[in-house]
């Protein structure tokens, strides 16, 4: 890969009109991701006794969740945020707070344990794809917008690092179920915060959109997210009820292949470290794994964020995808926990490079109208991997040797990002101001 000039400053992005207050709203909406899956399980726990239960009420949490998050992601870009999140933010908050009441107390019903998980599963508001969304509107320049999605990613990983960590604090001194109603609370107020934001304000009249093609077309002082109009930079949101004849482009697709396979690669790391841990009879060093896996990412990160790419975003992605695989391949030549470290740490640099470029993908691929949907589709792949590769590798672990899970934890990234570098010309970078075109 190769570059030219440095990207501007991470300060630059956050001095845009009104992306600091937008983007610290979606962090403290965001914080209660981190919190409510650690929260929700230790409540459950408590008041049932059950491990069973446990299992079920967070796996129809987090199932009904990614089933939901393509419909959530279409509201919001049918109406705009400031109509579809206080909704959803609310349904959250009020199922949310009917399990922390439902487990302050011994003996829970499971089925109303059951039905709360999966209505609040449903109803989570998309905060992370919005705001990425947002990020689009709020910077034309694609060098800025490159270091926003890499802040973005690197902040909500730190945040699914810090929750935890802040529940662990909280039930110091509260019940576990006080820690459901902290995200709820957090949920709520960002959510709120986020929607209410100057930055999703209405946008002008005289602007009109390009059917299919996700630019701004034909009015003056617009451009497309792409453009250079530094004017732009401000634009509001804006909701658009017609809907497109052409919402994605054709590298959506190989975008979302990747993010499946970066999710189907995590999914199985953390079960592997585990395993060799367990047969090495160390089982201190999963979290430092784990953890050095997360700082990886975070440097990783911030560092592509600050380098202005020549190379196009589709074939940045392959690299990065097929660095990741060929590094997780390479972990299971070394099945000892403290090489292990080293080794995660490594991978974890594509990790937050890579999905940024997913994003940017979207970005750059989806109509305006279908943003969101675009944008939220990598999330899903992501997520809906990373469950899938769990149990598929859990099966594997107890049959073959612990180098050939590594391999078949690998290759899913690897065979996508084949796919991307094989069909990277689809992928280019658009040109700064470009042309609007109008699609038949």
């Amino acid at each position: 890969m190769s570059s030219s000039s440095r990207a501007p400053s991470y300060a630059a992005v956050l001095r845009t009109p009104h992306a600091l207050f937008g983007f610290c709203a979606a962090l403290v909406g965001r914080l209660s991701y981190g919190t409510v899956f650690l929260s929700l399980a230790l409540a459950v726990k408590e008041s049932t006794g059950s491990f069973s239960m446990l299992g079920t009420v967070t796996a129809l949490f987090g199932f009904a969740s990614v089933l939901g998050s393509p419909v959530r992601a279409a509201l919001v870009d049918r109406y705009g945020p400031r109509r579809a999140l206080p909704p959803m933010a609310f349904g959250y908050a009020v199922a949310l707070g009917g399990l922390a009441l439902a487990t302050s107390r011994p003996g829970a019903p499971g089925l109303l344990l059951a039905v709360l998980a999966a209505v609040a599963g449903l109803g989570t508001p998309p905060l992370g794809p919005t705001m990425r969304a947002l990020w689009s509107d709020l910077l034309p320049d694609r060098a800025l917008l490159q270091r926003a999605y890499s802040l973005d990613t690197v902040a909500e990983e730190l945040l699914y690092v810090t929750g935890p960590l802040l529940v662990g604090l909280l039930i110091q001194v509260a019940p576990p179920w006080t820690g459901v109603a902290a995200s709820a609370l957090l949920i709520l107020s960002g959510s709120l915060a986020l929607a209410w934001s100057p930055a999703l304000r209405a946008r002008p009249a005289g602007t009109t959109e390009t059917a299919g093609t996700g630019e701004t077309a034909g009015t003056i002082g617009s451009t497309g997210a792409d453009g250079a109009d530094g004017a732009a930079a401000a634009r509001p949101y804006r909701a658009l009820s017609r809907r497109p004849r052409r919402p994605y482009g054709a590298a959506l697709g190989r975008a979302i292949g990747v993010a499946a396979g970066l999710g189907m690669a995590l999914g199985a790391v953390e079960l592997l470290v585990i395993a060799v841990a367990d047969e090495h009879g160390r089982p201190g060093t999963v979290p430092w794994t784990m953890a050095a896996l997360s700082a990886g990412s975070a440097i990783g990160g911030l560092a592509y964020g600050a380098v202005r790419w020549r190379v196009s975003t589709m074939a940045r992605l392959g690299a990065l995808g097929a660095a990741l695989g060929l590094t997780l391949a390479a972990m299971g030549l070394f099945p000892h926990p403290y090489p292990l470290i080293a080794m995660a740490a490594l991978g974890g640099v594509c990790v937050a490079p890579a999905l940024t470029t997913a994003y940017l993908i979207a970005d750059e691929t989806a109509a305006r109208e279908a943003r969101t949907r675009a944008i939220t589709w990598i999330g899903t792949a992501f997520n809906a991997g990373s469950s899938a590769s769990a149990g598929a590798v859990g099966l594997l672990v107890e049959r073959v040797p612990l180098p050939v899970c590594f391999l078949a934890a690998a290759l899913p990234v690897l065979l996508s990002a084949a796919v991307a570098l094989g069909r990277r010309s689809a992928g280019r970078d658009p040109g700064p101001a470009r042309p609007a075109e109008v699609s038949a």
